[in-house]
C-alpha cells in the first residue's frame, strides 16, 4: 500500500475538544486571562468551531455543567450547527459545591448523594436537548485519613448511586466513567484506577464504559497496557488526551512523550479502535494557562493525528515475524521505523487534498482572528474556573 492508502485509514477520525480549554483556566495557582477570552459558551463554540475549520479534525465540542448552562440548550445546539460543528459529551461538576466536602455520590448523607445523583439527572436533560450521546463523569471523592470514612461502604454508596443514574439514561445514550489515583485527595480516592472504574461499569451494563484520562496514573505507569486491557474487554468508551511531565499537568497531548503517545495509538489501531464505529471517542482534557486556547488546541489535535499516522505505518506483518522468532531488537526496531517517520508532510498534502489549509498553525496566526475576538469581546466576565 502506498502512504496515501495508509493514510486513508485516517478517513473518519476526530477528536473532541473541550468548552473549558477556551476558558480561562489551567493551574491551582494563578490563572492568566488573556484578550478575546470567551464570555458565554455560545463564544467557546465559536472558538473551537474554527479549531475545526483549520483542521478538519474536531467536529464535536464537550460541555461542563454548570459552567456552560444555558437558558436554551437547544439554541446552543443550533448555535454549533451554524458553526459546523456539534455538542459532544456532557460533563458533570461534583467538586465545587461546600456540600460535597466529604463526598458526592460517595457521601454518607443520602441527602447531599441525592442532590449529587439529581445534578446528573440534569446533565441527562441537557443530553436530550442538544443530542449528545454521552454522559461523562470524574468523581473527586475520597479521603484524606486512614479511618476517616469506610472504604467499603462508600463503594457501595457510590454502586447504589451509579445505578441511579444510569437508569435514566436513554438507550442510545452511554455512561463514562473516569478515574484518577489521586487528587483532590490523597489517602485514598473512590475510582482511583481503571479496574474500580472497570468494576463498577461491568455491574452497570453495557453501556457504561471507561474513560481513560492519560494524565491520571502514577509515574512509569504502562498507559497502553491498560488501554489493551479495557479494549479486550470492550469497555474503553472514551480517551482524556492531554500531557504530563508530573501527574495530572494538563498540558498539550504529545508535547511530554510523543512516543507514549504513538504507543497508545499503536494499539488503538490494532483493533481498528481508531474507526468510528469503534464506538471510542476520542477527547482532549487541557487547560491552557499560558498559551493561546485556540493554538494549544490545534497544537493538540494535530498532534493526535500525527500519532495515529504513525501507528499506521507499522508493518505489522513484519512486527508478527520479528516477534514470533523471538527477535527482540528487530521487533522494536519494527515500531521505532514507524514512530521516526516524518508524516508531517504527507498529512499536510491529505489536508490540501480536502480543501484544509497545509499548515492550519500558520493559517490560524494569519487569519487575525485572535486580534478579532479580542476587540470584539469587551466587557462582560470571561469563562473560566477563576
Amino acid at each position: 500500500m502506498s502512504l496515501q492508502e495508509v493514510l486513508s485509514e485516517l478517513d473518519g477520525f476526530t477528536v473532541e475538544v473541550p468548552s473549558w480549554a477556551y476558558g480561562n483556566s489551567g493551574t491551582r495557582f494563578k490563572v492568566f486571562t488573556t484578550p478575546g477570552t470567551p464570555r458565554d459558551p455560545f463564544e467557546k463554540i465559536a472558538d473551537a468551531a474554527r479549531v475545526h475549520a483549520l483542521t478538519g479534525l474536531a467536529p464535536r465540542v464537550s460541555l461542563h455543567i454548570p459552567w456552560d448552562r444555558v437558558e436554551d440548550f437547544g439554541a446552543l445546539s443550533a448555535h454549533a450547527e451554524e458553526h459546523g460543528v456539534r455538542i459532544g459529551a456532557i460533563n458533570s461538576n461534583l467538586f465545587q459545591d461546600d456540600d460535597y466536602k466529604l463526598g458526592s455520590l460517595t457521601h454518607a448523607d443520602p441527602a447531599v448523594r441525592a442532590k449529587a445523583v439529581a445534578h446528573h439527572l440534569d446533565c441527562v436533560a441537557v443530553m436530550a436537548e442538544t443530542g449528545s450521546t454521552d454522559l461523562k463523569l470524574w468523581l473527586p471523592d475520597g479521603t484524606n485519613y486512614a479511618g476517616q470514612d469506610s472504604l467499603r461502604a462508600r463503594q457501595d454508596r457510590l454502586a447504589a448511586s451509579l445505578t441511579e443514574i444510569y437508569a435514566a439514561l436513554g438507550p442510545d445514550q452511554r455512561l463514562l466513567l473516569e478515574y484518577k489515583f489521586f487528587e483532590p485527595y490523597f489517602y485514598a480516592m473512590d475510582v482511583p484506577d481503571w479496574g474500580t472504574a472497570l468494576l463498577h461499569c461491568q455491574a452497570l451494563g453495557e453501556r457504561a464504559q471507561v474513560v481513560l484520562d492519560t494524565g491520571h496514573h502514577a509515574p512509569g505507569t504502562n498507559i497502553e497496557f491498560i488501554v489493551m486491557q479495557l479494549l479486550r474487554a470492550g469497555r474503553l468508551g472514551a480517551f482524556d488526551f492531554n500531557s504530563r511531565f508530573y501527574a495530572d499537568d494538563d498540558l498539550i497531548v504529545g508535547s511530554a512523550d510523543p512516543f507514549q503517545l504513538f504507543r497508545i495509538m499503536v494499539e488503538i489501531v490494532a483493533v481498528d479502535a481508531h474507526r468510528p464505529g469503534s464506538g471510542v471517542n476520542f477527547m482532549l482534557d487541557q487547560c491552557h494557562n499560558i498559551e493561546d486556547k485556540i493554538a494549544g488546541q490545534v497544537r493538540s489535535v494535530l498532534n493526535v493525528e500525527q500519532a495515529l499516522a504513525k501507528a499506521l505505518l507499522v508493518d505489522t506483518e513484519a512486527l508478527t515475524a520479528a516477534q514470533d522468532a523471538g527477535d527482540v531488537i528487530g521487533a522494536h526496531d519494527v515500531l521505532m521505523d514507524a514512530f521516526h517517520t516524518d508524516v508531517r508532510g504527507p498529512l499536510a498534502d491529505r489536508r490540501e487534498a480536502r480543501g484544509l489549509p497545509r499548515d492550519p498553525m500558520a493559517a490560524y496566526r494569519a487569519s487575525g482572528y485572535a486580534a478579532e475576538i479580542a476587540a470584539a469581546r469587551v466587557g462582560g466576565t470571561q469563562a473560566g474556573w477563576l
